[in-house]
């Protein structure tokens, strides 16, 4: 039987329905890590200008009901609300990738997989190992998830401003990694971060879960049906103590990947139309335009005027932080990769070298988003050590991608004139004939008409 081009290969080119999915999340993605680029710039700006204060008070300022303790801060309602829009989408990318994507094949999937999990557990006991040898004992040490988590909108950023012309399966694989890397994140949060239980709102949970469930299965998404059994969901998860962004996960999940047969009468879509598809189409630039963004500006903001940088260094979780970023992300992704590749029958693809798995190890180096988050769950928001952790992840994530510039800028100048050639279409297609020549133009599964567009 003859192997389909790409299996069995290492980051090998993804197919061209996959491709083409990937190009869009791309776009959407390096748009939104430059504002939450910016949304962070601003935040340490402002929190550490004369104006400080009004900067914590706008952080701190409390809105909601008591009810149902829903009375929050602001920065409080952006870390639990907003940021269960970014893990929706999560749980929609992550759903599309093992049923429809090209992950649904195994020997596709075992690589990003196995990376993305030595990519969490190398750094987490780099972090132990520092915190321990700098004298870090006790409360100290449960921040061990932090450098655990990739930021994948600042990595696609920075992947797009380093490597405009780097192969696709680079910018495939890392999307692929960080999805799976969130949701492990997503488990850790959910079991090692969870305080306070109460299992009888969980279990409530389930019963407006089901009924978006059932109403997203049937191909039914009008928004006033849906969004009230959301917000319920995401209400009683966070009354149970329970990290309420899981219930954008288990949202996210639920929602059918692959279009039907046939659909009720009452179903806004047709039988061609995957609902998933059109979610992410929606939700995606909302997640990283606006939920991540306003995270990022209430989280970001902590003093380093004033001996807050001293003190940063001589944190030893902050030094933790730092080093899991920087070494524990290259061992941990790096080392993954090498040995798939030494002791199995894979390959790297011949299209890339070595040194572009090492440059996209860094990048992998660079957390923010759930970085910040598992701190402030760890060690309480606003706290010296919570502050001490935000300024370690920004100098960890910088280091990172100063060290994946001085790998990947070089390497992007070689793939220049071969990008060029592969984007050929001599037939006139529509798929360069790179992808029919390899026979990948239909190896991955079909696209979907895009019904908003």
């Amino acid at each position: 039987m003859t192997i389909p081009p790409g299996r069995g290969r290492i980051l090998s080119r993804p197919s061209w329905p996959e491709a083409t999915a990937l190009k869009a999340a791309l776009r959407t993605e390096t748009v939104g890590g430059a504002l939450l680029l910016g949304a962070a710039v601003l935040a340490l700006l402002w929190a550490n200008s004369p104006w400080h204060e009004s900067y914590v008070a706008l952080r701190d300022l409390k809105v909601g009901t008591d009810w149902g303790h829903l009375r929050l801060s602001l920065g409080h309602w952006a870390a639990d609300g907003l940021l269960a829009i970014f893990f929706f989408v999560a749980g929609l990318e992550l759903k599309r990738e093992f049923l429809v994507g090209d992950l649904r094949d195994p020997k596709r999937a075992a690589v990003p997989i196995v990376a993305a999990i030595c990519g969490v557990v190398v750094p987490a006991l780099v972090f132990l190992t520092v915190a321990r040898l700098a004298g870090g004992t006790g409360d100290a040490l449960r921040g061990w998830a932090i450098p655990a988590a990739t930021d994948i909108a600042f990595a696609l950023a920075v992947l797009a401003v380093l490597g405009s012309h780097l192969p696709a399966a680079l910018r495939s694989f890392l999307l692929t990694l960080a999805v799976v890397d969130d949701l492990i994140a997503i488990v850790i949060i959910a079991i090692g971060y969870t305080s306070d239980f109460n299992a009888t709102p969980l279990l409530l949970s389930v019963i407006p879960l089901a009924a978006f469930a059932f109403l997203t299965q049937r191909r039914i998404t009008h928004a006033w049906l849906l969004v009230p059994l959301a917000a319920a969901t995401w209400g009683l998860v966070h009354a149970s103590g329970v990290h309420a962004t899981v219930a954008g996960v288990l949202l996210g999940l639920v929602v059918p990947v692959k279009p039907r047969a046939s659909v009720p009468a009452i179903s806004v879509h047709d039988r061609e139309t995957d609902v998933a598809h059109v979610f992410e189409h929606r939700m995606r630039p909302i997640s990283a335009g606006l939920a991540v963004p306003v995270f990022a500006f209430f989280a970001a903001g902590v003093r380093v005027v004033g001996g807050g940088f001293g003190e940063t260094w001589a944190d030893p979780v902050a030094l933790g932080v730092i080093c899991g970023l920087v070494l524990g992300k290259i061992v941990g992704v790096l080392g993954a990769t090498y040995l798939t590749a030494r002791f199995t029958k894979a390959d790297l693809d011949p299209d890339l070298g070595w040194l572009d798995v090492v440059g996209l190890s860094f990048l992998t180096g660079i957390g923010f988003t759930v970085s910040l988050l598992i701190g402030e769950l760890a060690y309480g928001a606003g706290s010296d050590r919570d502050d001490h952790v935000k300024l370690a992840v920004l100098m960890g994530s910088l280091i990172a991608a100063m060290l994946a510039a001085l790998v990947l800028v070089p390497r992007n100048a070689r793939y220049r004139e071969q990008e060029a050639r592969e984007s050929r279409d001599e037939d006139g297609d529509g798929i360069p004939d790179v992808y029919a020549d390899s026979g990948l133009a239909v190896s991955g599964p079909a696209t979907h008409p895009d019904p908003l567009s």
